[in-house]
C-alpha cells in the first residue's frame, strides 16, 4: 500500500534546537560539548529528563530555568535559522509529488502560529499542547490519522526518537522513519528497539528518493 502522507516531529527533525541546549549549558556553567556528552550519555541509558540534566549538574531544575530564561525575555521561539536546512527543500519536494504533508510535535501551542509563518510547505500543522495530548500517547497518533484522512498504513511518521516516535507511530500501523541527528536522536539510534523502525536516514534530503522507491515497490 503506497504512503500517501507524510508527518514530521518538529524538535530536532525539522527544527534544530541547539539554541535551547546551549542556553541550558550556559545557565549551568559548563562548555555545550560537555553538556552534550553528559546528557547524550544519559539518554542512552534511558535515564528520564530530570537525571538527565542532573546528569550534567545535580540539583539542576530546567523547569525553574526554563521559567528565568522566559521571564528574561528569552523564551526560545522557532525562527528562520532554526530549521535545518534539508527541511523546507524535503517538504516542497513531497509536496509536489502529491504527498499530504502534517507537521506536529510536542510543542507548545505557540510555536503553531511560528510554524505556519514559517514558509514550510504543510498541509496541516498542529501541537500536543493544542491537541491536549502528547506522544507518545496513542491518542495522539490517533490524531495523526484522523488529520490525515487516510488508512494509517499509508502514513509515514518521521521523528529523532525511538521512544516518542518510532514505537507509537509503528504501534498505530504507520510506516515510522527514523531520523539521527541530535542529542536523542544519536542517543537512541543504537537502541534495541530501532530496529522496528521501517527505515532509518541520516538527512531529510534522503526521504524523497526512499518514498518514490516505496512507492513503485507498492503500487
Amino acid at each position: 500500500m503506497p504512503i500517501r502522507a507524510v508527518f514530521f516531529d518538529v524538535g530536532e527533525t525539522l527544527v534544530d534546537e541547539h539554541r535551547l541546549y546551549r542556553d541550558y549549558a550556559m545557565r549551568m556553567d559548563v562548555t555545550y560539548d560537555f553538556f552534550l556528552e553528559k546528557i547524550e550519555g544519559a539518554m542512552a541509558k534511558r535515564l528520564p529528563v530530570k537525571n538527565v540534566f542532573d546528569a550534567v549538574k545535580p540539583g539542576f531544575d530546567f523547569k525553574a530555568a526554563r521559567a528565568q530564561r522566559d521571564a528574561e525575555g528569552r523564551k526560545f521561539v522557532i525562527g528562520p535559522q532554526d530549521f535545518y536546512a534539508d527541511a523546507a527543500p524535503c517538504l516542497a519536494a513531497l509536496k509536489a509529488k502529491g504527498y499530504f504533508i502534517g507537521i506536529v510535535g510536542n510543542q507548545p501551542a505557540s510555536a503553531e502560529p511560528m510554524l505556519r509563518e514559517s514558509g514550510l510547505t504543510a498541509d496541516f500543522i498542529a501541537t500536543s499542547e493544542g491537541w491536549g495530548v502528547a506522544k507518545p500517547d496513542p491518542l495522539f497518533f490517533a490524531k495523526v490519522v484522523d488529520a490525515a484522512g487516510l488508512d494509517p498504513h499509508r502514513i509515514a511518521y518521521v521523528g529523532d526518537r525511538v521512544d516518542n516516535d518510532l514505537l507509537p507511530a509503528k504501534a498505530a500501523g504507520m510506516h515510522p522513519i527514523l531520523i539521527r541527528r541530535g542529542p536523542w536522536g544519536r542517543a537512541q539510534w543504537g537502541w534495541p528497539e530501532a530496529v522496528h523502525a521501517r527505515h532509518k536516514i541520516e538527512s531529510l534530503a534522503e526521504l524523497p528518493a526512499l518514498l518514490r522507491t516505496l512507492d513503485s515497490e507498492n503500487p
